[in-house]
């Protein structure tokens, strides 16, 4: 019988599709209250996963979807999230850096 390994998955909020955690991106509040990106996929509290696609984002502002992912009060500014994903090239982006592992909480 042959073994196959896990893959965590995860739940774009922007287009609500699944993928493995390695092809999305994580996005997290910072202590002031602002929409950060955690690429290493290892900051602490609550976090919410996105495509790293501009399509996405938009999709994720116009439901409001970063508000019920973060539960925060408020729409956060997704500027920050905007600029670094239009500083990377198509493709550069090639997941957490922790990919194909998991903590003890199973992600």
């Amino acid at each position: 019988m042959a073994r196959t390994t896990h893959q965590p998955e995860r739940t774009c909020i922007g287009c609500r599709g699944k993928a493995p955690r390695a092809q999305l991106l994580r996005l997290t509040m910072t202590t002031s209250g602002e929409l950060a990106v955690d690429a290493r996929a290892t900051a602490p509290g609550r976090g919410a996963w996105i495509h790293p696609d501009p399509a996405c984002l938009d999709l994720a502002e116009r439901r409001r979807a970063f508000r019920r992912a973060l539960r925060t009060s408020g729409s956060p500014d997704a500027t920050p999230v905007r600029s670094w994903l239009t500083s990377r090239r198509p493709g550069e982006y090639a997941g957490p850096t922790g990919a194909g592992t998991t903590d003890s909480k199973g992600g």
